[in-house]
Formats: structure tokens, sequence, C-alpha cells
């Protein structure tokens, strides 16, 4: 079998060198270009027909986002991102994921070492699920319209609050988010009945736009997301569907109680779980413990959580992504009584992995288009409220 052909697209000769060397040590993979700038890795990308590129962002002439631009719309192509550990960095990469990028990893740092090493591992996982993806034209995805009401703000939990506290808390969060905050861990919270759990991973921070876009801002549950992503990441992430939402996103906090209309991310690095506390109020549980299955957070960590909580009206969402982690705990949630679970179908996932185990495995009650999937959150919890 003849190697897969890649292409690398960098505005550095010393970090298409290493790239191109990290790449090559595998058999499986042939870097049959280069290219300094995204403009030159547009005509490439169209000349060359790669099985995969590898994109820097920042570039002179064309940088990387709008080179990712042009090759989804003309020539769509596996795209896997480098990107910097700073915080425009993480930006900048979810940036990218939401035109279509299959992926991003670290950016070497071109010594010699350990960590030249874990990249090459991630730079070769990372290709072989690319080499492997059916690439369609990336149409943008329609931003939901901002709420002109929301709910009556409050404190945002890290620890319970001095009364002289509250205000300058209240603020700060709703600076940071747009939208008032949730979750005081001295106020009250607004009841539910209901609760919605996620887990995605490759192709997910898309996905998750997509679906947390088609949910109304009084949505009566809260959201609970668990996205394969590291720390920095997923704080990028939630404030960018934050501010496309008409729910609110936050990154979870350790501690933070759970409020309907508003979804929160699982921090990279850590595993989230839900846990009804002593004062009758359901919390967000963070931890260092072990991966599972390689995985920290862990949406069969997350979604376990939930199967003490037979009180609740559960539903349980497994979108794109590679792996089976959360298809073994949704299965579980379905026997125990959940009202709700949802596999995204094929035809739209960037990797069909977990939601495959989870079809194969019988968990799903519905296994639905992407487009499909915030309808029928919608359409279930809400029948179930008899608020719509």
């Amino acid at each position: 079998m003849e190697p897969y052909r890649i292409l690398v697209v960098d505005d550095s000769v010393f970090m298409r060198k290493i790239i191109t060397d990290l790449i090559e040590e595998d058999p499986n993979f042939r870097v049959v270009a280069v290219a300094k700038n995204g403009a030159e890795a547009v005509v490439k990308t169209q000349e060359l027909k790669p099985h995969a590129v590898t994109m820097d962002i920042e570039m002179p002439e064309m940088n990387g986002l709008e080179a990712l631009e042009r090759i989804m719309a003309a020539t769509p192509t596996p795209v896997i991102m480098l990107s910097s550990l700073t915080m425009s960095g993480a930006v900048e990469t979810i940036r990218a994921l939401e035109l279509g990028a299959i992926d991003f990893i670290r950016k070497p740092s071109g010594s010699i070492s350990l960590d030249l090493f874990k990249v090459k591992q991630l730079l070769h996982e990372k290709l072989r699920i690319a080499v492997k993806t059916r690439m369609q034209p990336q149409p943008p995805i329609e931003q939901a319209k901002r709420p002109e009401r929301f709910v009556q703000p409050s404190a945002p939990f890290v620890k319970p609050p001095s009364a002289a506290e509250i205000p300058k808390r209240t603020a700060a969060a709703t600076q940071e988010t747009g939208k008032p905050a949730s979750g005081a861990g001295t106020g009250s919270s607004k009841g539910f009945r209901d609760l919605v759990a996620i887990g995605t991973s490759t192709g997910g921070p898309r996905a998750l736009q997509k679906v947390l876009s088609g949910l109304p801002a009084d949505f009566p549950a809260p959201v609970l997301i668990v996205q394969h992503m590291p720390p920095n990441f997923t704080k990028s992430l939630s404030q960018r569907l934050n501010d496309q939402c008409a729910v609110r996103v936050v990154e979870a906090e350790e501690a933070q109680v759970l409020e309907p209309g508003t979804a929160y991310v699982a921090p990279g690095g850590l595993h989230m779980t839900v846990v009804r506390a002593d004062d009758k109020k359901y919390r967000i549980s963070l931890s260092k413990s072990e991966p599972v299955s390689g995985h920290r957070p862990s949406v069969d960590k997350l979604f376990q959580s939930l199967l003490p909580l037979k009180e609740l009206i559960r539903h349980a969402v497994i979108m794109t992504g590679m792996g089976s982690d959360g298809a073994r705990t949704i299965g579980e949630l379905r026997k125990d009584g959940a009202a709700t679970t949802i596999a995204e179908s094929e035809e739209t996932c960037v990797v069909y992995g977990m939601p495959r185990v989870a079809v194969e495995n019988g968990a799903a009650m519905f296994v639905l288009p992407l487009g499909d999937i915030a309808p029928k959150l919608v359409e279930r919890v809400t029948d179930k409220n008899g608020s719509r």
C-alpha cells in the first residue's frame, strides 16, 4: 500500500523540517510537499490532493485560518492545526475547529526531548484519524440570536461568598460571559426536573456549536458537556460557544450549582461529575482522579455520575469522536430508565467511533444526524416539563 500523502504548511523552514521528519518516522505517511504560507497551501492542496494537511496558524501573506476556510470551501481536505499553548493560540484553534479542521496538536518546541516524542505520537495518531475521514464542504453554522431577557443574576460559586463579595462576583461573571451568572453557592437555584449530558471528541467543537445554538435561552434543563480537549482550550471553547448561543455556556467550576438554561463544559485535565449536595442542590464535582480509557475528562465518568440521580429525568447524547468513551455508560443509563439516549448518525460524524459503539451496543434510543439533535432535545425536555 502506498503511504498517505501529507502537505506540511509552516512559515518557518526549521519547523517545516521538524514536522516533516516527525511525520515520516511512520512509514505509512510521506510528505509530498511543503508550503510557507496559506496562499501556497491553498494552491498545493488543489494541485496535489493530499490525504491530509498540517497547518500553522500565524503566517505571512495568508494565515492558517483564512487558508483553512478556502480549502474547506474549494477542496475539503482533513487539516490538523498546529497550536501554541497560549490563550490567544487556544482562541485561534477553536476558530479553526469551527471552520472544519479535524483536530489540533501542540506545536513542537524544537528540542530533542520527551516533548518531541509526545508530539510525534500525537501527530501520528491524529494523522491516522485524518486520512480516513470523509470530508464535505463546511457551510457556516448560524448563530442563535442573543435573548433580550435573562434569568435573575446571582454570583458564580467557588466557595460560599460573604454578603459583601456577592455583588462583585456577579458583576465579574456577567462581564466575562456577557450573560448573567448562575449557580450561586448561597443563593437559591432555579428548580429543574431534566438534566442533559453530552459527550464528544474529535469534531466535537463544531458539533457542540450546532447543538447548543439550537437550544432556546429558556431551555429548562442544565446541559453538562465533556469534550476531549486540553486545559486552556476548554476555557476558550466555552467562551466562544457562549458568544454564539442563546443558552449560557461556561467552563465548569468546583461545587457550582446547576441551573437550567446553562451549559457546563468540563475543564481540560479534570473529570466532571454531578452530585446532589447536602443542601439538596445539584453541584459540579471536579477531580484529577486517574484517566478513564485514556481520557480526563471522561464521558463515561460523567454519564456514570447520573446513574444515582433517578429522581431526575435524564437525557444523554454521544457525538462524533474516536474510540468508545461514553458508549458503555450511555447504555447503562438507558437500562436505568433514562428518558432519552441519542447517538449522532454516521452521515454527520467527523469520526464515527463513539456513536458507532453506542449504536452497536443498543444504547441509543435515537440515531440522529447532527442537525436533528437539538430539536429532539427540545422536544423531549420541554414536553416532559409541559412548558411548551
